[in-house]
Parts: C-alpha cells; sequence; structure tokens
C-alpha cells in the first residue's frame, strides 16, 4: 500500500548504473539514514554513490508517522530498567543532535514542519506506572518533561501522561527528496533500481549488484536490516512491522504527538499544510505493531485501527492505509559502526525501533565522523559512549527468547508446509496458501487475478513464509525477509529472490 507521503508519487531521477565504477564511498540505501550519510561525506568533498533497489524513501522512510520526537513511548523507561543511565542519557543525546541536524537541513532545504507537545500516555490506570517510569527516566536523561493528568474531555482514553514540549511533525519522504536532491547537487551520484546483492572486501571494497559491480575505500550499509552475514545482526535484532492510516475527520484532531505506553499501541498525530499534505489525510493513526510473519492476519491490524478511530472519532473516512518495518535491537540501542570481519572497508546502521527520523541521522553523524577519520576527542561524548556499550544479562534474555522463538518458528513453518500437499484448490484473489510439493514448501498465491507459485523457504536462513494477507507478500517470521507474489525480494537481510515454480508442474485446481 502507497503511504500518505508518497502518494503524489514524486521520485528524484537516477542516473544509469555504469559497471566498474569507482567511489570513495558506496551507500547502500536511500532512506534518510542513507541519504544523511551520503550528504554529509559529499559536502566534506568525498566521491560518493547511493545505490537503491527501489525510488528514494522506498521503505521505511516514506511510510512512518512523520514524528520526530525525543520522547518515544516507554523506550527510555525501558532502557533505564536494564543499563545504566550514562547510556540512556548518550542515547537522548543521540537523538538529539540528530533531530536538530534534520530540522537545520529541513530549513535550509525550505521543507516545512511543525513544533508540537509529545506525548507518552496511558489508555488505561494499567499505564500509570509506565507513564511515572517514563517521566523519571526522561527527567534523569536531561529532558524537560512534564505529568500531565487530563480532564477526560478528549476524544479518545488518556487517564494519565508525560508530555515534552517543541518536537516535530514533518513530510519524511519531502525531507527524504530534499536530502536526494541535494545530494546530487553537491556532486553524488544516485542509482535507483539497482539492486545491491553482496559486498566483498577484499582486496578492497567490491559492490556486487544486480546491473554489475562497483568499487569504493568505504561501504556503508543503509538497508535497514544489513545485507551482510558478518556479525550476525539479524540475530541480534528483530523485524517489527505497523500500520497507519489516514483519515478525513470532521471537526477538530489533536495538536500533540501522541504514543500509548500500554496496549493495544496508539499512535496519534494531525496533518496540516505545515507538516505534510493535509488535502489528503488529516489525521493519522497508527500502530498494532507485531514481529514479521507472526500474526494471523495483518488486513485485521489495520480493521482495528479503523474501528477504533470511528468509535473516538465519529465520522472519520478512511483514506489510505500503509505500513513499515523498522529493526530492534535486543539491547534497544541502535548498532552502528564497522562490519565485524569487514576489515575496516564496510559500515552499517541498525535496530533503530521505529525512531529513524532522529536515529538516522545520528547514525549519519557517526559515520561520517568515523570515514573521515575525525579524532576521538573530537567527537560527541554520545559517540564514545553507546560505542563502547556492555551487553548484560537483559540484553541476553531478550535475546535468548527471540532466538528460541525463531528456532520454533522454523521448525513450525516446515511441519506445517507438510500438510498440504498439491495440487490444493486456487486461492481466492489476495490469498495465500504454502502447500507441499515433493517435501518442499510451495507458496501459492493470487494477486490481480494472476495466480503464481514460487518456493515457500527464505532465501535467507530457509525460514518456510507466510501470507501478508493485507499487502499481499510473503514474510519470513525467521528475520523479516518480504517477498512480492512473484518472488521479488523487498526487503530484509535475504539479498536473492525466490525460485519460480509456475512452470516447473501444476500446484493448483481449478
Amino acid at each position: 500500500m502507497t503511504s500518505l507521503w508518497r502518494a503524489d508519487g514524486a521520485v528524484v531521477a537516477g542516473t544509469p548504473f555504469e559497471i566498474g565504477q569507482q567511489h570513495d564511498v558506496i551507500v547502500v540505501g536511500a532512506g534518510i539514514t542513507g541519504l544523511a550519510t551520503a550528504l554529509m561525506l559529499a559536502r566534506k568533498g568525498r566521491d560518493v554513490a547511493v545505490l537503491e533497489a527501489g525510488e528514494v524513501g522506498n521503505l521505511a522512510t516514506g511510510a512512518n508517522t512523520g514524528k520526530l520526537s525525543l520522547l518515544q513511548g516507554k523506550v527510555l523507561s525501558t532502557m533505564r530498567r536494564h543499563h545504566p543511565a550514562a547510556l540512556v542519557r548518550a542515547y537522548v543525546d543521540a537523538n538529539r543532535e540528530g533531530a536538530e541536524w534534520l530540522t537545520a537541513f529541513a530549513d535550509a532545504a525550505g521543507v516545512s514542519y511543525t513544533r508540537r507537545t509529545a506525548y507518552s500516555y496511558a489508555q488505561s490506570g494499567d499505564g500509570t506506572d509506565c507513564v511515572a517510569a517514563e517521566l523519571a527516566a526522561a527527567h534523569e536523561a536531561g529532558l524537560d518533561v512534564r505529568r500531565v493528568l487530563p480532564d477526560g474531555d478528549g476524544p479518545f482514553p488518556v487517564v494519565d501522561a508525560v508530555a515534552l514540549e517543541d518536537q516535530v511533525a514533518i513530510d519524511p519522504q519531502a525531507v527524504a527528496l530534499a536530502l536526494a536532491r541535494e545530494f546530487v547537487a553537491a556532486g553524488g551520484t544516485l542509482h535507483t533500481g539497482t539492486r545491491v546483492m553482496h559486498v566483498h572486501v577484499l582486496p578492497r571494497a567490491v559492490v556486487e549488484t544486480t546491473a554489475g559491480f562497483a568499487t569504493a575505500g568505504q561501504v556503508v550499509l543503509a538497508t535497514g536490516a544489513p545485507i551482510m552475514e558478518r556479525g550476525f545482526y539479524f540475530a541480534k535484532t528483530r523485524g517489527l512491522r505497523s500500520y497507519c492510516v489516514g483519515f478525513d475527520v470532521d471537526g477538530e484532531v489533536p495538536d500533540g504527538l501522541y504514543l500509548s505506553v500500554d496496549g493495544p499501541t496508539r499512535s496519534i498525530r494531525s496533518v496540516t499544510a505545515g507538516d505534510g499534505p493535509g488535502d489528503r489525510a488529516r489525521l493519522v493513526v497508527g500502530g498494532n505493531g507485531h514481529p514479521v510473519g507472526r500474526v494471523e492476519s495483518e488486513r485485521a491490524q489495520v480493521a482495528d485501527l479503523i474501528d477504533w478511530t470511528r468509535r473516538h472519532f465519529p465520522g472519520a473516512q478512511p483514506r489510505m492505509s500503509w505500513s513499515a518495518q523498522d529493526y530492534e535491537s535486543h539491547d534497544l540501542m541502535p548498532f552502528v559502526g564497522a562490519m565485524p570481519r569487514g576489515l575496516g572497508r564496510v559500515r552499517f546502521a541498525t535496530g533503530f525501533g521505529k525512531w529513524g527520523l532522529s536515529n538516522g541521522p545520528a547514525a549519519a553523524l557517526r559515520l561520517t565522523a568515523e570515514i573521515t577519520r575525525v579524532p576521538r576527542r573530537d567527537r560527541p561524548e554520545w559517540m564514545t559512549t553507546i560505542a563502547h556499550r556492555m551487553t548484560v544479562p537483559a540484553d541476553l534474555g531478550r535475546g535468548g527468547v527471540e532466538n528460541l522463538r525463531v528456532g520454533w518458528e522454523a521448525a513450525a513453518g516446515w511441519v506445517g508446509a507438510q500438510r498440504t500437499p498439491v495440487p490444493v484448490a486456487k486461492p481466492e484473489e489476495g490469498q495465500g496458501i504454502v502447500a507441499n510439493r515433493g517435501g518442499h514448501p510451495v507458496a501459492i498465491s493470487t494477486v490481480d487475478g494472476v495466480s503464481r507459485a514460487v518456493s515457500a523457504v527464505c532465501t535467507h536462513l530457509g525460514g518456510v513464509l507466510t501470507w501478508n494477507d493485507q499487502e499481499c507478500t510473503w514474510d519470513c517470521p525467521l528475520h523479516a525477509s518480504r517477498f512480492a507474489p512473484d518472488g521479488r525480494r523487498i526487503e530484509g537481510p535475504a539479498t536473492r529472490d525466490l525460485t519460480r515454480l509456475d512452470r516447473s508442474g501444476p500446484s493448483v485446481t481449478r
């Protein structure tokens, strides 16, 4: 589904890829993180190329809520339960510097935004302890937050909240497009429609794409999930998918930026001409996030958001719905820096936990400092603090639970696929089924009147895929790779398409 921010179809034209190009730096991924890194480096005189499989802002950047806030639901209190105060403060400082960089860029580039009050709020009495903990953690981390006890006259349930003034509502796709234009104007090279398949590090960094290869002194993977196995970051993060719906609403809409601390998650913001295409929708409601591929029906998550909004905003009419994917590290802190065993030639950033509008530019600042060899003494303290953080038992516990779940999903997927031998009845429009053909799981779907059969085995680590009935995709419940009905890879740690099976024998019956 196309997001509110990308509905006009605006793009920044790239140039044709030429085999054998050489650059100082190649950045893989044209979202906020990749484009901010590329622009910073280009402004410092580096020869930089950005390679993007789709278009600018194609995935998470162009599909988030457009909330740029240092108050992030219950993130700070969750971190503080397991990490020292200095690390939580470093996280806040990083986000602050990232947010300041992005808003300064928006000012210079003429991208408008509005200043709002952000609220982390409890929907019921069960969430009040979490609000109190977030207030304490935010204060300790240096944020000028305040407790808010609502009067009960609002359109949706708020029983307690912590507030932070002067946060930002912005159109994330407008920022991404402006970054891309500024990057090209600074002498950078942009290649869209060019998927990177692999990165080699000897004798120098070589980037292998679907169009050929290019070389560079440094490579930055700004791909959400790193597309290299070194460091096993696919096992140190989990992919999360969440949903948004844009509504037309009669009457007043909330001015603040709201995010619940208790479930089911509700994210609310209004849209105006100053911070987005307010002529397309006046209210964005998001939430109902879950690990990728591990929910019975994605469509039901969107329907639930629509039902909730209609109850609390009578007359609200949904205009469009979309979803986004992000990655959360088990220690809740982003991973940024040199890729292990990359010989210092490959860097990456991942694990923003849905807060990429501030974490992305912060990561870009750190990556740029490392690539341009800024002395450590001249770098902000937060960079050093985050870079030298220690893994604590709680991090290992969360990672252990997640990887046990991955193992269970792997086994359950293979067992489940064996129960449905082909041939099977042709799936209804918009539906998909996993069946067994000769011991191999087969993914069969019908989309836009066309039935297709592809391998149901993820090309990353062999997980059996599940059908996403909202976006008509095949999603991996192990490490969050996603594929189109025809097997084309969309996102995640996988780099190869699924094998197409349509011509290898009958899979469906009429």
